[in-house]
């Protein structure tokens, strides 16, 4: 006798509906996942492409920047070297248009020196309204250089009296310290005016950073030199050791007494013809791998 045919029951008969089901789902999450990842994938060469086009854009827009400075800067200089060296005007001119576009690769003060001897030496009636131009223009580029700098380094200010410095003699003036903080050690940081040109509205001043406190983390620097409105931050400065530079500025003058901001930065912000020293080179990759190597061990890698 034949056996009867099974009965289905719930689960069967839903077994025979799903089963193509199942197909149908696993070519939609194919479908699904080669659109996703296609879509991920445009994506990813939009934004490739379009960092390409941005450095590509960057990189013309530098070179044509660069190319007008140095058109720019053969014509002045030419301008201001040759030319009608009794037309104080075009001059003064061209050492303004000199200090807004090359303040910060160029040591312009033998030039503002040399303008200033001419124009006390000319018998040109508007000479004092050309030394007050050219005094403005170099308090405006050493106000704007301090400026940058101080956001990336310290500085503090000082007076100095010129009766007091009379008194003193040939010792000179020792002006309050100031304590800093050069990467991660702190200096001392000690000016002495030891001489002024109130002509020249110049200071001799000798710079010392030694460790705060007699420490010998941070090795002495000393530096004598002189001070005056064209003196600029970021050309002219002192190595300290660890990459550092000290600068130190002629904020106001008068013939009873002269102002000094000093400020200490990071080399990386000098002057563009300002290279690293090959031994300060060393120093920061030796420091950026004991850093590295220091996240590695307190990652437990």
């Amino acid at each position: 006798m034949a056996e009867e045919p099974k009965k289905k029951d719930f689960w069967d008969k839903l077994a025979i509906v799903l089963h193509p089901t199942g197909g149908l789902l696993t070519a939609f999450a194919v479908a699904f996942v080669g659109m996703k990842g296609s879509q991920l994938l445009e994506r990813r060469q939009a934004v490739e492409t379009n960092a390409r086009l941005y450095s590509e854009i960057m990189s013309r827009r530098e070179a044509a920047e660069s190319s007008l400075r140095k058109d720019m800067f053969v014509s002045i200089i030419g301008s201001f070297l040759g030319g009608d060296h009794e037309d104080l005007s075009a001059r003064v001119l061209n050492l303004e248009l000199l200090a807004y576009n090359f303040h910060d690769s160029l040591n312009l003060k033998p030039l503002f020196l040399e303008m200033q001897r001419r124009l006390r030496k000319s018998a040109d009636p508007e000479r004092g309204e050309y030394l007050r131009r050219i005094n403005a223009v170099a308090r405006e580029t050493t106000a704007k250089q301090l400026f940058a700098l101080e956001g990336h380094g310290r500085s503090f200010r000082r007076s100095v009296d010129f009766a007091e410095l009379a008194a003193a003699g040939p010792a000179g003036v020792a002006l309050d310290p100031e304590t800093i903080t050069l990467r991660k050690e702190a200096a001392e940081v000690a000016l002495r005016v030891l001489k002024v040109d109130i002509g020249q509205q110049q200071l001799i001043v000798r710079l010392k950073v030694a460790a705060a406190d007699g420490g010998e983390e941070v090795p002495d620097s000393r530096a004598s030199f002189s001070v005056g409105f064209y003196d600029f931050p970021v050309i002219d400065n002192t190595r300290l050791p660890g990459g550092m530079r000290c600068a130190v500025t002629l904020s106001n003058f008068s013939p009873e007494a002269a102002d000094l901001t000093t400020v200490c930065f990071p080399g990386e912000y000098a002057s563009l013809k300002d290279r690293p020293y090959y031994d300060e080179v060393i120093q920061k990759l030796r420091e950026a791998n004991e850093g590295e190597q220091a996240d590695i061990e307190a990652g437990g890698i």
